[in-house]
């Protein structure tokens, strides 16, 4: 009797989580973003699945946790190194469960982040941007964290590969982080994706923060209506749905031609916003695009994302030092885009609230909602959403082509 006993408590995880406790850091942290996914509901489309997959991967005995191949694409099999490469897919889900199929088949081939930005581009409306073409500077001006991060991380011991990696957390975009570090630093993907998701759905209370630290009363309360009417732009866009039908084949064939490593993401982002705008010719693309393939990728994204953060994984020095500097990288885009409103404002009098340099970051459209509700606490008819969304638009063209400008100068 004592026998089987034992063999129902060696069944169990209890014996291994003794041995092992930090496994319960790992659920604690699961716990939290489960937290802020549902009860705070920040991002529970991407929140969620991720922080199930973290709390699936650290179940002792589930095999439910990405192993994460070395630089040369070998994984530890059962104290044997295998080149992950080398295994046909059905090995894979069969000797490192099917957790490892998804992540190999789907992330770590760069498969998921384009079909996402295909999705994100059939639910963008570049209208805003384009009615607003002035205020889109103010999406470039926000990439400032992914530089000054990359060269600090530089200084700090990361290769440029990794600080480049670790620096493009500064743009706000989840599938961007993915693919360049993908690119540049897969060894990384794991703590880099937690971080960029964690910091995306943080955007309520970074942006705040930032805002706060750096604007004034009176800076946050200009009317951007009001300076229309005292100073309206002399430009008029006499057919709109022609521009938004021509703007993605145009930014697509430019991109291509000055950032070619930049065309898996802004390709897939302008063909997803082309097959929108076109209408009803199209409307069974864009349906797809925009509803079931871009929630089936979310779906796989998220939970092996989440998967790949393993205690083994997380709990490290590399990892601390990632999560200080995506949080740094995020604020300092957020503050560049700030700061540069303020400069312009030194030179023109057509005034521009520096809340719209806030969202030049690419949380679409949380970082614009959130904007609005900022200056509708100091002035309750000053909308800024439209204006903020002109840069916030902006700014997920300019982190993709960001991320291009890393890849080919590091790849």
């Amino acid at each position: 009797m004592k026998e089987i006993f034992q063999n129902l408590y060696e069944m169990t995880a209890f014996n291994s989580l003794i041995a092992e406790p930090q496994f319960l850091i790992m659920y604690a942290i699961a716990f939290i973003l489960l937290y802020l996914g549902i009860k705070k509901q920040y991002e529970p489309l991407l929140l969620v699945p991720i922080a199930f997959g973290v709390l699936l991967a650290n179940f002792p005995g589930g095999d439910m946790g990405v192993i994460q191949a070395d630089e040369n694409g070998m994984v530890n099999l059962h104290g044997v190194m295998k080149n992950i490469w080398e295994m046909p897919l059905h090995d894979i889900a069969h000797e490192l469960g099917i957790m490892n199929f998804i992540y190999y088949m789907l992330i770590k081939t760069g498969f998921l982040p384009p079909v996402i930005f295909m999705g994100v581009g059939a639910l963008t409306d570049f209208g805003p941007m384009l009615r607003n073409l002035r205020l889109s500077i103010f999406g470039a001006a926000a990439q400032l964290g992914i530089f000054t991060v990359l060269l600090v991380a530089i200084l700090m011991g990361f290769t440029p590969k990794e600080a480049a990696s670790l620096g493009i957390i500064g743009g706000a975009d989840g599938p961007t982080a993915i693919f360049t570090t993908i690119k540049l630093a897969p060894h990384l993907l794991g703590p880099i994706a937690i971080a960029a998701y964690s910091y995306m759905a943080l955007v309520p209370v970074i942006i705040p923060l930032v805002v706060n630290l750096l604007c004034t009363k009176k800076e946050l309360s200009i009317n951007m209506k009001e300076q229309e009417k005292k100073y309206p732009s002399t430009t008029e866009i006499k057919n709109l749905r022609v521009l938004k039908i021509i703007f993605p084949i145009v930014v697509t064939t430019i991109v291509a031609l000055f950032v070619p490593t930049a065309v898996p993401l802004i390709g897939m982002l302008m063909f997803g916003n082309l097959v929108k705008e076109i209408g009803s010719n199209t409307s069974r693309l864009f349906d797809a695009a925009s509803n079931s393939i871009m929630n089936t990728a979310t779906i796989f994204l998220g939970l092996s994302v989440g998967a790949t953060m393993t205690s083994e994984a997380f709990l490290n020095l590399t990892t601390i030092g990632i999560v200080i500097g995506g949080f740094l990288a995020f604020a300092l885009s957020i503050a560049g885009g700030i700061l540069f409103v303020k400069i312009v404002n030194l030179f023109t009098k057509k005034k521009i609230n520096p809340l719209i340099g806030a969202t030049g970051l690419s949380a679409v459209p949380m970082a614009a909602r959130v904007a609005n509700e900022i200056a509708l606490k100091y002035d309750q008819k000053n909308h800024v959403l439209q204006y903020c969304m002109a840069s916030n638009i902006s700014g997920v063209i300019g982190s993709a082509v960001a991320a291009g400008v890393l890849i080919s100068f590091l790849g």
